[in-house]
């Protein structure tokens, strides 16, 4: 296994990673990396139990990590134009997701809310928001970069007057190892356009999103 590792990393180090993608490896080989683990944590992955758990794992990674494989631009793509005068805050809050730490591959979850402001480009089905969240939701993450993932794809494809993202989640690698804190929150936030220039709309977009 470690050998095969070894040879998909230089392989990827040849290529340029602005041109191509990570070179993925073979489901027998992801599935010989699960056994590897569970030797690792001292169990015997041939034992009925553990049998067929590299498949499962395997299988499980497809979904969880589904957002490398979709792109927030054809997404965000299709917009609708014809607001009948509508120019003001467009708010959709309280988005579940889960995603996973890419420093322990462990899970946070959490909630996050979107608003932005009508621009060029016109205004997104909602549902599509919540589907842009999953994007980058379904990869491998830090709370940070994906508040700003999520900003700067509706800013590039939307082109709003101004953009307003906050994530709060709990982290598992907070919860379930080094610390032990249960229930600790983390919140992160990123405004742009007349979200960033006017403290008064960002008191708005924070006393909508607690005005449950």
């Amino acid at each position: 296994m470690d050998d095969v590792v070894k040879s998909l990393l230089e392989r990827q180090q040849q290529l340029k990673p602005a041109a191509h993608p990570p070179i993925r490896p073979s489901r027998e080989a992801a599935e010989a990396a699960v056994r590897t683990l569970i030797l690792w944590a001292g169990d015997d992955p041939t034992r009925e139990g553990l049998r067929d758990t590299p498949l499962r794992v395997v299988k499980a990674y497809e979904e969880f990590f589904s957002g490398y494989r979709a792109d927030p631009g054809d997404l965000l793509s299709r917009v609708f134009e014809e607001v009948h005068g509508y120019d003001d805050l467009i708010l959709v809050r309280d988005i579940p997701f889960s995603s996973h730490c890419e420093h322990h591959m462990v899970p946070f979850v959490g909630k996050v809310h979107i608003a932005y402001y009508v621009g060029e480009e016109g205004v997104v089905g909602l549902s599509k928001l919540a589907r842009l969240v999953d994007i980058y939701a379904r990869r491998l993450q830090t709370q940070e970069a994906m508040t700003a993932e999520i900003v700067n794809a509706i800013e590039r494809y939307l082109k709003p007057r101004g953009c307003a993202v906050m994530i709060e989640a709990e982290h598992m690698c907070m919860s379930m190892r080094g610390v032990l804190k249960q229930g600790t929150m983390t919140v992160t936030n990123q405004f742009t356009g007349v979200f960033r220039d006017d403290p008064t709309e960002q008191v708005r977009f924070l006393t909508m999103v607690r005005g449950k």
